[in-house]
């Protein structure tokens, strides 16, 4: 059930995209003609006025079709309202605003968030520090460390029911560089005995690769007055943003380190089935972070993406006549094969990585 809520929380997320697209085209009186969420077999098909609306069977991706280059279409070719023939202007209201619908929607959800499920105060806290998520590759996924675990002790110290304990863990860790650092772990009812090695970092400490948490579960307290929520969520929607932007720094900075961190809709999926499984309060959090990230992913200046159709604009505009349709098509085209292939690459890469392949491959 955890997964099926969070591939519905993607599929939400993929839908508020591509309506951003579809609203900001039709409320401009631009023709257009599909409206389609997911690949794959159509489960559910609706011809409107004007628009095919379809339902596929993968609901990991989506679009938004128009009939200017369509043969099928019995529109004139010098419609104005055919997306080609208006100014550049509009086009570029058309094509950012699944992006804007990305941020606004990560802004509602978190104001959403605040408003129902109320404001981090605290933990009611147990022993240990619990582990929300291991990096693939890292020293922690090769000692066998599994999200959601909990880990008592390293190196002898056992944690106290204390946030605190976070922070000692992560002492002990960065200490021990090239060192193997005896865990106890529990499991589910289990208690298993780990022996994991840090890999030293570019400042010389040990890393693990792995996110780090109190153990407990978070206490909330009702917001102080009607605003306070948006006030929260502004500061909350501002740290995300920063935290993506600086983790997409990191991948160009230093790629060979974190490369293998990049992950596709299977590691997602598995992200937020984790959090629907331990705490669906934050499952409005996990939205608004992978919002933003389509967001920020969508505007890059890419072939196939948003930023890179937004990019053949900006030359539009700069040159006063668009580059040739040839040529756009070609780059489009190579930006969507390479893009497929990559998402092909990385749903393959997750799926094996799943602790029921890993388990298969170890028999």
């Amino acid at each position: 059930m955890s997964v099926l809520v969070a591939i519905g929380v993607l599929a939400l997320l993929i839908f508020v995209h591509e309506l951003g697209h579809f609203l900001a085209a039709r409320l401009q009186g631009i023709y257009a003609n599909r409206f389609c969420i997911g690949f794959g077999p159509a489960l559910l098909r609706y011809q409107g006025s004007q628009t095919e609306y379809a339902l596929r069977l993968i609901p990991l991706g989506g679009y938004v079709g128009f009939p200017d280059d369509d043969p099928d279409s019995d529109i004139e070719p010098t419609d104005p309202n055919l997306l080609k023939n208006r100014p550049i202007l509009d086009r570029a209201i058309v094509i950012s605003a699944g992006v804007i619908a990305n941020l606004l929607f990560a802004y509602l959800i978190l104001v959403t968030q605040f408003g129902l499920i109320g404001v981090p105060n605290g933990y009611d806290l147990q022993p240990g520090v619990i582990v929300p998520q291991v990096f693939d590759a890292s020293p922690a996924a090769k000692a066998g460390l599994q999200a959601g675990d909990i880990i008592l002790s390293a190196g002898g110290r056992v944690f106290d029911a204390a946030e605190t304990e976070v922070q000692s863990l992560v002492e002990t860790i960065k200490s021990s560089p090239n060192q193997a650092v005896a865990l106890q772990v529990k499991r589910g009812d289990s208690q298993l005995a780990l022996s994991i090695t840090p890999e030293v970092g570019e400042d010389n400490s040990g890393h693990i690769g792995v996110q780090l948490a109190p153990n407990g579960k978070a206490l909330y307290r009702r917001p102080n007055g009607f605003l306070e929520s948006f006030s929260l969520a502004a500061n909350e929607f501002q740290e995300l943003v920063k935290r993506i932007f600086q983790g997409f720094g990191l991948l160009l900075t230093r790629f060979n380190e974190t490369a293998s961190q990049v992950s596709g809709p299977v590691k997602i999926v598995q992200w937020g089935s984790s959090i629907a499984a331990s705490d669906s309060g934050n499952l409005f959090f996990f939205a608004a972070f992978i919002s933003i990230n389509l967001a920020v992913i969508n505007i890059l200046p890419l072939p196939a993406l948003d930023g890179g159709q937004l990019a053949f604009l900006l030359v539009e505009g700069l040159r006063g006549k668009p580059l040739p349709q040839q040529f756009q098509n070609g780059v489009m085209q190579t930006g969507l094969f390479l893009l497929l292939g990559l998402g092909m690459f990385l749903i393959v890469k997750d799926t094996i990585q799943l602790p029921v392949f890993q388990q298969l491959f170890q028999q």
